[in-house]
């Protein structure tokens, strides 16, 4: 009698358990698109939680819910995925500086730019953290120092006309630009982890040494110290 209970009670399971085929028609498939984003998203939150050497293939598959070999179908592989969430950041990066360097006093253009930086390391912290990483050896580009110098790049210009309107000589201007940048920049990478003082006061206080500091430029800079070479 018991086994006739046990039996009908497991033959009642098996006729209420969904089958293979109907667990399969409801999981949701994506397109190679959205799978595609999925893995993007995945990578970013793991390069900038871990970084890329502690990062690997199996975990980005398994959070993802699929193989390995689907990884490696759509980026050959972790560099590929890191190259292309690199890649994204710095064009990130990149449009907010250049789109918020908008005509105005040369004051207020520090301002847009050290504002620029400082939202998108509020808004897109997990880019930000992979892109002040180490890169791998392999990535020629996508460091933090070619990041500096193509930004650098976009407010030489500017930089340019203003020397030649102070009577310096805007030969410089290369110099200047990676010096202000690179100090926003090492700022922003303290202010990522400190969130004190608030963003306005941070970009407030960068002003100040940089404003400041080019106000009272010397034409010809002269070393005080012994060393002269």
């Amino acid at each position: 009698m018991i086994d006739d209970v046990a039996t009908d009670s497991s033959t009642n399971n098996e006729k209420n358990r969904p089958s293979s085929s109907a667990r399969r028609t409801r999981r949701v498939r994506m397109t190679g698109k959205e799978r595609r984003e999925q893995l993007l998203d995945i990578g970013r939150t793991l390069f900038a939680d871990k970084g890329f050497e502690g990062t690997s293939v199996e975990e980005i598959a398994s959070r993802a819910g699929v193989s390995k070999p689907v990884v490696y179908e759509h980026f050959g592989g972790k560099e590929g995925l890191y190259a292309v969430v690199v890649d994204r950041e710095m064009r990130q990066l990149l449009d907010m500086v250049t789109s918020a360097l908008t005509a105005g006093h040369p004051r207020e253009l520090l301002e847009q730019a050290a504002f620029a930086l400082l939202d998108y390391i509020e808004t897109y912290t997990d880019g930000f953290r992979i892109l002040v990483r180490d890169s791998p050896v392999a990535q020629s580009t996508g460091t933090f120092a070619s990041l500096i110098s193509d930004i650098a790049t976009q407010v030489e210009d500017i930089l340019g006309l203003e020397f030649k309107a102070r009577g310096f000589d805007p030969k410089l201007a290369p110099l200047y630009a990676q010096a202000l940048v690179g100090m926003v920049a090492l700022t922003g990478q303290w202010w990522v982890n400190a969130r004190k003082p608030k963003k306005s006061e941070v970009a407030a206080h960068l002003v100040n040494l940089a404003w400041h500091g080019l106000e009272n430029l010397e034409a010809k800079p002269r070393l005080i110290g012994h060393r002269k070479n």
